[in-house]
């Protein structure tokens, strides 16, 4: 018990142990899009309602940055956020890497308080790519290396991101470029259409009666342009919960419109296999990829 209290003691007080800085709501204002609500946010490593957005922020140790800058969005079928395996730690081992890591809290779709759920956790990462650009020289960071990472449902709002910011769903009165630099999505859902999407996602995003047109809509694949960001993917070919043809899919759209892409398909794995995985074994890659596309040097 001695030895555990003293590892645990050494490792929050040691130099290379990676703490979230603060923590900053994602509004100085009123939240668009909201109705009047008592609720509050609910839930810790898994997060089950968000009625106020925030962004986690996680840096690299002084001196030690490279000037990139990542948002990360978890997943959880837009039904509550696997906030610790797939955000903090996450963005923990971006930050050992010198790339500043915001974890985003953003709101799941949700009646109650929302006039409008389908475009909620849209503009909710849409305000995270503004703050984080809008701040870049604060946070030490380089407004045109600022991308997005997302996992499972957190993919289908990261191809969200990358394929709809042409509009702005939030005030964007200096015009704050909202396209992300890169974009890394990890077991993503894409698609919404029947027989590839995964229906929990698609119904608590677009609801149950969603006509052909939303569909199509937030069928992320079917949205793929030439000026789409960069885009990582990776996925294991045995996940049982998002058919790996969402992240084929979206590969073959991203190929097709000449847009730099990387894929790597594990044969097994299931879904959500990062949270069992050591970091080393899938992030190297993608590490690697960052530097081919001059996002990190």
């Amino acid at each position: 018990m001695k030895f555990l209290k003293a590892f645990l003691l050494a490792a929050l007080l040691s130099p290379a142990a990676v703490h979230a800085q603060d923590t900053l709501k994602l509004y100085s204002g009123a939240i668009p899009n909201s109705k009047p609500t008592t609720l509050t946010n609910f839930g810790g490593g898994q997060v089950r309602r968000v009625t106020t957005p925030v962004l986690e922020i996680y840096l690299p140790e002084a001196g030690k940055g490279n000037g990139t800058a990542v948002i990360v969005i978890p997943g959880g079928s837009y039904v509550g956020l696997s906030y610790q395996g797939e955000g903090i730690r996450t963005a923990k081992e971006f930050a050992k890497n010198g790339v500043a890591a915001f974890v985003l809290k953003y709101r799941l779709p949700n009646d109650a308080f929302m006039i409008d759920k389908t475009i909620g956790p849209l503009q909710d990462a849409q305000q995270a790519i503004k703050v984080v650009r809008e701040n870049a020289a604060k946070w030490q960071i380089d407004a045109s290396k600022v991308g997005i990472a997302g996992f499972s449902a957190g993919g289908h709002l990261a191809t969200t991101v990358a394929t709809h910011f042409q509009k702005a769903y939030i005030d964007n009165s200096n015009n704050t470029n909202l396209r992300p630099d890169f974009c890394i999505v990890v077991y993503p859902v894409v698609s919404m259409q029947d027989g590839v999407t995964h229906m929990q996602s698609r119904n608590n995003l677009l609801g149950k009666d969603a006509g052909k047109a939303l569909i199509d809509e937030y069928s992320n694949e079917l949205k793929v342009t030439a000026n789409t960001p960069p885009t990582y993917i990776t996925h294991t070919g045995d996940d049982k919960l998002v058919d790996v043809d969402n992240s084929i899919f979206y590969y073959e759209a991203l190929r097709k419109n000449n847009v730099p892409a990387e894929m790597h398909l594990y044969p097994k794995g299931g879904h959500g296999f990062l949270i069992g995985w050591a970091p080393d074994r899938w992030m190297p890659n993608m590490l690697t990829w960052l530097k081919s596309i001059n996002m990190v040097k």
